[in-house]
């Protein structure tokens, strides 16, 4: 692997892992802070993921395009084929597996600092056909608006756009919107409030891939000319650098 291709799969790995904290973390203090209050654990775990989300897009977006998400990478490099940009074949077998091991890593970070043991297998178990639903609406509205961005010459709105999107999406999809293949598995390692079944993972997946197809599709459909901002690596990354940043 060149430097430069690692550097990118290192910020991915530590953007990922940053951002599982975030999410299983304060959950986590959430659930300590408002025993026997869902609703407002659910609103302090989704307003800090929202604005941790933003800033962490911000910090590694130059570096990587902050993707820290498979499905985006995946969609980043089909979409790219397309237009003759994206990220190549390399940088995805680079991506997906630091965006995995970044977001385990995430969750034993959050478990540790809230003194719980490294890693436990989490007991809550998300597997219904309506959460399915709300995982591929979750995603699927979330690769629709990424590259809508990056296809519009938007690409400066995306982390605020990005933080917004899923901190609402916590409420509005009965899933809670994880929308994150590498999220989803980091979560089965910890037995806490953001936490989901080891065999919970597999439906969730694959419904995140569903959606990840659907918002594609989508894209290609209402943008079927690519502007010239390209993929979320290169020139996004010079938007990032004079406003605020590309995708996730």
């Amino acid at each position: 692997m060149n430097p430069q291709l690692a550097r990118r799969a290192f910020a991915e790995f530590l953007g990922t892992g940053l951002l599982v904290a975030i999410v299983v973390g304060s959950g986590i203090m959430a659930a300590r802070l408002s025993p026997n209050d869902v609703g407002l654990e659910l609103l302090e775990n989704s307003t800090a993921t929202a604005f941790g989300l933003t800033a962490l897009i911000l910090i590694f977006g130059p570096v990587s395009g902050a993707h820290f998400n498979p499905v985006v990478t995946l969609a980043d490099f089909v979409l790219g084929r397309r237009a003759g940009d994206g990220v190549d074949g390399k940088a995805v077998a680079a991506y997906l597996p630091a965006q995995i091991a970044g977001g385990i890593g995430g969750s034993i970070l959050a478990n540790l600092m809230f003194d719980l043991p490294a890693a436990t297998a989490s007991i809550h178990t998300r597997a219904s056909g309506h959460l399915w639903l709300g995982e591929t609406v979750a995603t699927a509205g979330l690769i629709l608006l990424i590259f809508s961005l990056v296809r519009t010459d938007r690409g400066a709105l995306a982390a605020p756009a990005v933080g917004a999107y899923i901190g609402a999406a916590y409420w509005f999809t009965s899933s809670t919107s994880f929308a994150n293949p590498a999220v989803t598995i980091a979560r089965a390692f910890t037995n806490t409030f953001a936490g989901i079944a080891p065999g919970s993972i597999a439906g969730f997946v694959t419904f995140q891939l569903i959606g990840a197809a659907v918002g594609a599709a989508l894209v290609v459909f209402l943008y079927p000319r690519a502007q010239a901002a390209p993929d979320l690596n290169g020139e996004l990354a010079e938007l990032q650098l004079t406003s605020a940043t590309p995708d996730l």
